[in-house]
């Protein structure tokens, strides 16, 4: 019977922020690390997938902090794979303090993509590993898939900034790594806002990859009816590359 994947924690100086809180990419950090671990176990992990040229990425993502956990604090991370929607397989995490509380719960979508062609990859052999129900455990902690992220109307863009994608953006694939996009969001919000108040909610999707040496147009949009409610989106050269909403 397959496992989750499951690994503790004592939370480091180095992914806590100015209020000793765990740094939401650090989280994702933590979780991408995770996901590798468990892939891996289950036969498709980057090894496998790099012998045909293909790799996993994310598509989108949901996360709800319950509670940042501080520095020094005893955490325990669980992932597992939970079947497929279409071409997206779904995978869950859920971070739980030393009692067994729930701090982060989030819920993901990935693809698998041709690494020649940077397209979506044919299913080929995924759909037997899709269908594999003894590969999946069905247990959600968030109940629906990752949504599209769409601007509503009453957000006008308040802030924006040029960012070029360089070295410490990358990751072993050749583009941006998906954490990066989080990093990214949080330092365009101001900072009476992050460091007044902990992030709530955070949902991305992931639209088109960013290369190195890419100039990513940030936009910040904020509404006064929703003080607490951000979205920001990433563009590389008019193409929108990510979209992400951040709730505090």
């Amino acid at each position: 019977m397959v496992e989750k994947f499951r690994a503790d924690y004592i939370i480091p100086c180095y992914d806590a922020d100015l209020n000793m809180r765990l740094k939401p990419a650090s989280f994702l950090n933590m979780a991408q690390e995770a996901a590798n671990h468990h892939a891996n176990y289950l036969g498709v992990g980057y090894d496998t997938l790099n012998e045909t040229k293909q790799a996993w990425v994310m598509s989108r993502m949901r996360v709800i902090f319950d509670r940042l956990p501080l520095w020094r604090e005893k955490v325990t991370l669980q992932s597992w794979h939970k079947g497929a929607a279409g071409f997206m397989f779904l995978r869950d995490f859920l971070l739980t303090d030393a009692e067994g509380n729930s701090l982060v719960k989030a819920t993901t979508s990935w693809l698998v993509i041709d690494m020649t062609t940077r397209r979506l990859a044919r299913r080929g052999a995924f759909a037997e590993f899709a269908a594999d129900s003894s590969k999946c455990i069905p247990e959600s902690v968030i109940e629906e898939p990752a949504a599209k992220v769409v601007i509503p109307e009453g957000f006008e863009a308040t802030r924006s900034a040029i960012h070029t994608a360089s070295y410490s953006d990358l990751d072993m694939n050749h583009h941006v790594n998906n954490v990066m996009y989080i990093v990214w969001a949080m330092d365009i919000v101001a900072p009476e806002q992050t460091e007044s108040k902990p992030l709530r909610e955070l949902e991305i999707n992931f639209n088109t990859e960013v290369r190195p040496q890419d100039q990513v147009e940030l936009t910040l949009y904020s509404s006064p009816a929703e003080p607490d409610t951000y979205y920001v989106e990433g563009k590389v050269e008019g193409h929108n590359s990510f979209i992400v909403r951040l709730n505090f």
